[in-house]
Parts: C-alpha cells; sequence; structure tokens
C-alpha cells in the first residue's frame, strides 16, 4: 500500500505531464468556454451543447450539432482556437495568458483567435488598431514558451 507522500508525488507527476500536454484555456470546463469552435469558422459565436462534446488532447469541446462535432473529428487541429484559447492580445502585447469572452474572435489566415472583453475592454479592438500581424509574431513567439 501506498504512503501519501507516494500518492502525492504519484498525482503531482501525473497533473504536471498532464498539464505540459497541452495549456488550454478550460474555463466553465471547456474549451472557448462552450462555444462551438466550427461555428466561428462561419462568423457565429454560438454556445455548443453537452449532447454534441468530445474530447482532444485531454480538453472537451462542445458543438451546436452533430454535423459540427464529426467534422472536427475529422480535423481538429483545423479548428483548435490559437494559443489553447487564451487570449490573444494578452500573449501577445503581454506574455500573459488572460480569459476571454467567448463571443469575441477574429478568423486570421484560417485560424481561430480569442480576446478577452468586459469592463470596457476589448482586446480585438486593441489587436487591430495596433499591429495584428505584429502581436501575432510575439504571441506566436511567447506561446512557445508555455508549450
Amino acid at each position: 500500500m501506498m504512503n501519501r507522500f507516494a500518492i502525492f508525488i504519484a498525482l503531482c507527476l501525473s497533473t504536471t505531464v498532464y498539464s505540459q500536454k497541452k495549456d488550454f484555456n478550460l474555463d466553465k470546463g471547456f474549451v472557448a468556454k462552450g462555444y462551438d469552435v466550427i461555428s466561428y469558422f462561419e462568423n457565429k459565436a454560438e454556445e455548443g451543447k453537452k449532447e454534441f462534446s468530445t474530447t482532444y488532447e485531454g480538453a472537451t469541446f462542445k458543438f451546436v450539432n452533430r454535423k459540427h462535432l464529426e467534422t472536427f473529428k475529422k480535423n481538429p487541429k483545423d479548428y483548435l482556437p490559437q494559443y489553447g484559447g487564451w487570449c490573444a492580445y494578452a500573449l501577445g502585447a503581454n506574455n500573459t495568458k488572460y480569459d476571454i469572452n467567448p463571443k469575441t474572435f477574429e478568423i486570421r489566415a484560417g485560424r481561430l483567435y480569442l480576446f478577452y472583453n468586459a469592463w470596457g475592454t476589448n482586446t480585438l479592438e486593441k489587436w487591430l488598431e495596433e499591429n495584428p500581424e505584429k502581436l501575432k509574431k510575439e504571441a506566436d513567439l511567447n506561446w512557445e514558451s508555455y508549450q
């Protein structure tokens, strides 16, 4: 029988390995707070339904219908939010993982970017006003340090 210390160490190691695998923003238990990542590519922010959900790389995704679920399952990497679903602006401007508002998004060069939008601060507007390509390059570099 394992002692408590051994169990604690085993849990820590398994948690570390798990979190290093993919660093998704799982607020509310789902990627993109349960919004359908396929819908974003149709220029809609739609909350998914639990009956149309799947797990990919340890994270759960919800979809609005079976068609979107099956589309995701065929090519999940094509629909993953950049930077694990953390705010793209915050990662590019400050190297900070910051929460998002799932209704605030941009599709850029076929990729999904999510942004914070609350309390009078809309980081998508800041992203677009500043230099999105420069911020994207910075965010790409900064994201590497989290992987």
